[in-house]
């Protein structure tokens, strides 16, 4: 285990990156927002197989978060984010502070990504993925790696970044992982902390709810409303649970479906207590 370089200024960084670029090293870059987990591992060893030099940015962006909202709260130990990303072999940790990122403030200028963005977690937190757009565009133009790795946990924040780099044409390949989930199914999130011990041993209902409707679409039911339907069904009876949203939409566009014929994703946000968690699952396409 050799230590990762820890940058936190974005000159310093882009010079060392330029002396691997030079040498025609490949370049990963695994964004996080820190308090890092066994699926932030995942991304690492992912970057790690297929690229040369392996950077992990470590940032609570600010612009993401709206008005109430836990940025403040968010969890953070950069301690060890580093041993982590230095287990799983990553060569540099990028770890700004806000004003390295964002030196005048809000910044002037923002990414919007049309129609990806508007429903699901957008409809509740309408500038969240603005602000993520913003600072992904921000850090593929610091990094400039050849590949970023994302996890479909968040599956939306994938969508959005997949057609922001398309459309900006932006020479980066973005690579989705799957979701790594705890042994009793529950996806794995920073945001798992803020769970009580009581909380904690309800929250793998979401998972097991959005199996019930997968379940439902592989048994022959093609009715986007009745998949749903069995999914919020089986959340019903999870005390402290409160469902913000369920929805079966086309895996590409996340446009929402009333049927289900070729590949699309149920996703869905609850709050547990007081804690915002999303998940999703696919449904193959019918045969």
């Amino acid at each position: 285990m050799s230590p990762a370089t820890v940058f936190e200024r974005i000159g310093a960084l882009r010079s060392w990156l330029e002396a691997h670029r030079v040498a025609g090293r490949r370049i990963g870059l695994v964004p996080t927002m820190g308090y890092l987990h066994a699926g932030h591992a995942s991304l690492i060893r992912r970057a790690r197989q297929e690229c040369d030099i392996v950077v992990v940015s470590v940032f609570v962006n600010p612009t993401q978060f709206g008005p109430g909202e836990d940025y403040d709260r968010y969890p953070r130990d950069l301690e060890h984010d580093q041993a982590l990303c230095e287990a799983e072999g990553a060569d540099a940790i990028f770890a700004p502070p806000v004003v390295e990122m964002y030196p005048t403030g809000a910044p002037c200028t923002r990414v919007t990504v049309a129609r990806v963005s508007e429903g699901l977690c957008g409809r509740s937190r309408p500038h969240h993925f603005a602000g993520v757009a913003t600072v992904v565009t921000k850090l593929l133009n610091i990094v400039q790696p050849h590949r970023a790795y994302f996890g479909e946990k968040d599956y939306q924040q994938l969508a959005v970044i997949r057609t922001m780099v398309a459309d900006l044409n932006l020479p980066v390949d973005i690579v989705g992982c799957p979701t790594v989930r705890e042994s009793d199914g529950l996806a794995m999130s920073s945001r798992n902390s803020y769970l009580s011990p009581e909380l904690r041993a309800r929250a793998p209902a979401i998972y097991r709810a959005l199996c019930a409707g997968r379940d439902a679409a592989q048994a022959g039911e093609r009715s986007a409303g009745a998949i749903a339907a069995r999914v919020k069904a089986a959340l019903e009876p999870v005390p402290d649970a409160a469902v913000e949203y369920v929805e079966v939409v086309d895996a590409e566009s996340l446009a929402p479906l009333q049927e289900v014929g070729g590949g699309a994703v149920i996703a869905v946000a609850v709050r547990l207590g007081g804690t915002r968690l999303i998940d999703n699952i696919a449904i193959k396409p019918v045969p």
